[in-house]
């Protein structure tokens, strides 16, 4: 039922190949334990093994983690989202708290994603071999699982970090799943600390991973008081409901994952800002999956083979990056980061160095009600495009759900477009960076245009480009991505601009000379989207 093929599964976990690890979990019944592929245990006799595609699947069948291949640190990887966009969607909304112990219902989230509750329980159990509050459930402890071994929370703390609504919850729990209370399974012995002082987890990701080609993308559009790239680390401050903090990213050395060191004012903002981490730095992508899809086609074929970890970034906030989209129209990157840079002086909140540990981190992006009471168009820009910032931060504080994902990619798109001055460019970015939708494709776009130009040079219609793009679907974005890099690989020509550029309709568009910025930056893939 759950399309795993036990004899090729047993084979992968018998040579411990990497490869396979996040995409399907051994259950072994003569000791009731759940492993990766790689654990380094002995391998356990094929007819004492099911196979599960996640660990939810083996925990609601009554299986433990392993404490040696520690299930909490396995690739978070969606190979499924191919065909069903739908679980992929739900996973987002657990993972920002859709389904915590005081959350909402199965039936809200499948209110939100326009599908019935049964069946969203009949997807859930098709693709990840168990119900939605068992996966929710199943996070729940597997994060706490993780901050016990890799953090000095004392215990009160890591409960409420990781879902649970008393401390007697969270020990009768850990005791029915391992049999031990909580306190037996801390590794870390250095003092207790809390969320304040800063704490540091792994976040494990499927290589290849393109590091350098992601922090540049990071650094050309750095915000001087939210964000700075410095030796090889990206820090920004975060807002969260207990007040501001701040995050710390780096790539872990020797080993394939990343190393996040959050200053929280309150632990239960942790699983929020992991997964916000998680989203920006697209950790759960499966290039495997991808490449091989993208690879098909002649065009792109090259292209992955040259960068094969590349990544599609995301948005640290969806207001932000909406906000960020709005301000790249008809402008130059360059332009975009200095509107974004008064916006984020002139109205963001202000963030003490206590909060943060770091004097470059001052500001917070501003929220969605100050902007929609203010008057955009003194940070300098054309009537209407300050308009359309005022409208969508208005929407936007309207409507906490604004950007979350939605049954279908194009009630996504459709979602968005409704609001002046948002046409299809901006919705399908916006839906890209924020929303996570791995299929959606901004055809307008100058850049991508530019690309895909045949050799004589000819450049197809926006029309054209999505018939094109058809045949990649559902890793559309990550198409972009590679014809993103590419262009700005290219050599920069010599351009003569006219004085007075012909306006697009809704002004949903980068300017078309500059639609990658500055050549020198032509090594940055995507070098010119906010």
């Amino acid at each position: 039922m759950n399309g795993l093929d036990p004899s090729a599964c047993y084979r992968a976990m018998q040579t411990r190949d990497a490869r396979f690890d996040g995409r399907f979990f051994t259950a072994v019944r003569t000791t009731r334990i759940y492993c990766r592929p790689i654990c380094p245990a002995r391998t356990p006799r094929f007819e004492n093994c099911t196979f599960y595609p996640s660990a939810a699947g083996a925990q609601e069948a009554g299986y433990r983690p392993c404490l040696r291949c520690r299930p909490e640190t396995s690739p978070d990887l969606a190979f499924w989202r191919g065909t069903s966009n739908t679980v992929a969607r739900a996973l987002a909304l657990i993972a920002e708290g859709g389904l915590d112990e005081d959350g909402a219902g199965v039936s809200e989230l499948a209110d939100r994603l326009g599908v019935g509750d049964r069946q969203l329980r009949r997807l859930f159990q098709q693709h990840l071999g168990a119900s939605p509050v068992a996966v929710a459930q199943t996070r729940r402890v597997l994060f706490a699982r993780q901050l016990l071994h890799e953090t000095a929370l004392p215990m009160a703390q890591v409960a409420l970090a990781s879902g649970f609504r008393s401390v007697r919850r969270f020990n009768d729990v850990f005791r029915a799943l391992y049999g031990r209370p909580p306190g037996a399974l801390r590794r870390s012995r250095a003092p207790m600390a809390g969320a304040a002082a800063g704490v540091t987890l792994f976040i494990p990701y499927q290589p290849p991973y393109d590091w350098e080609s992601m922090l540049a993308h990071l650094e050309a559009r750095a915000l001087p008081g939210l964000e700075h790239v410095e030796a090889g680390r990206y820090r920004r401050t975060v807002a969260t409901p207990g007040g501001p903090g701040a995050v710390e990213v780096v790539r872990a050395s020797g080993r394939e994952g990343l190393l996040a060191t959050l200053r929280l004012p309150a632990v239960q903002a942790l699983p929020t800002v992991v997964a916000q981490v998680r989203r920006v730095f697209d950790v759960g992508a499966d290039m495997a999956v991808i490449q091989a899809h993208l690879s098909r086609d002649a065009l792109l074929a090259p292209l992955v083979a040259q960068r094969p970890g590349l990544r599609a970034p995301g948005g640290w906030d969806g207001f932000e990056l909406a906000i960020r989209a709005v301000l790249g129209q008809q402008v130059t990157l360059a332009a975009a980061r200095g509107l974004g840079a008064r916006l984020v002086a002139a109205y963001g909140e202000p963030v003490d160095v206590g909060a943060t540990g770091d004097a470059l981190l001052t500001r917070a992006f501003p929220r969605p009600e100050r902007l929609a009471r203010e008057d955009l168009s003194a940070l300098g820009m054309p009537a209407a495009r300050a308009r359309t910032l005022s409208t969508l931060a208005a929407v936007a504080a309207a409507d906490p759900l604004l950007f979350q994902p939605r049954a279908t990619l194009e009630e996504t798109v459709e979602r968005f477009k409704r609001i002046p001055g948002i046409g299809d460019w901006t919705a399908q970015y916006i839906a890209l960076r924020a929303v996570r939708e791995t299929d959606a494709f901004p055809s307008a776009d100058v850049a991508l245009l530019r690309a895909l130009a045949d050799a004589r040079g000819a450049r197809p219609s926006p029309e054209e480009a999505l018939r094109r793009a058809e045949a990649w679907s559902p890793w559309r974005a990550y198409a972009a991505q590679h014809l993103w890099a590419a262009d700005a690989a290219r050599p920069a020509p010599l351009l003569r601009l006219p004085r007075s550029p012909a306006p697009r309709r809704d002004d949903d568009a980068p300017a078309a000379a500059f639609a990658h910025g500055p050549r020198s930056h032509a090594h940055r893939p995507d070098a010119g989207r906010l």
